[in-house]
């Protein structure tokens, strides 16, 4: 991969990996931590990584690179402090995105991580499968049983717009 080809594919496929990292992680500068890493590793093999590989090769990176995130977050505990603009109310919001977005977080880190990267991203079962270290059909097993579980959360009474 010549120092052109490199720029190009951070031109396309930044701002695609930021978004998936993002989705997960569900904080900005974490994200863009793993990001940078991950092109940055891009830049130091970028004489063995072929031009049409680069995006799987990044995203690769990127997912594991977020695995170790958090897995790294997880020995740290946080507290959590409640002031009154956070308590809850019992008006019930029927916001279709902030119910997604609760339905995805029930998800475990690898199901939200294929939900992501099939419906969101659009990538195959293949592609899924090198990024991840699945193999296709563990992929496809896990997306249903992942998109079952949203299903179920989603039209529960109680979230039903």
């Amino acid at each position: 991969m010549t120092d052109k080809e490199y720029n190009h594919c951070v031109n396309l496929y930044a701002d695609n990996v930021y978004r998936f990292i993002l989705k997960n992680l569900r904080h900005e500068e974490d994200a863009k931590d793993v990001v940078q890493g991950a092109f940055e590793k891009l830049w130091i093999n970028r004489e063995t990584v072929l031009n049409e590989k680069c995006k799987s090769f990044l995203f690769t990176v990127a997912y594991n690179q977020m695995i170790d995130h958090i897995r790294k977050n997880k020995r740290v505990v946080l507290k959590e402090t409640f002031t009154e603009g956070t308590r809850v109310t019992n008006r019930q919001q029927h916001d279709s995105k902030r119910l997604l977005q609760d339905a995805l977080n029930r998800l475990s880190e690898l199901q939200r991580s294929l939900v992501m990267l099939k419906d969101y991203e659009g990538y195959s079962y293949e592609e899924i499968g090198q990024i991840t270290g699945l193999n296709e059909s563990q992929v496809k097993v896990y997306l249903h049983r992942a998109r079952l579980q949203l299903r179920e959360y989603i039209v529960k009474p109680e979230n039903i717009i």
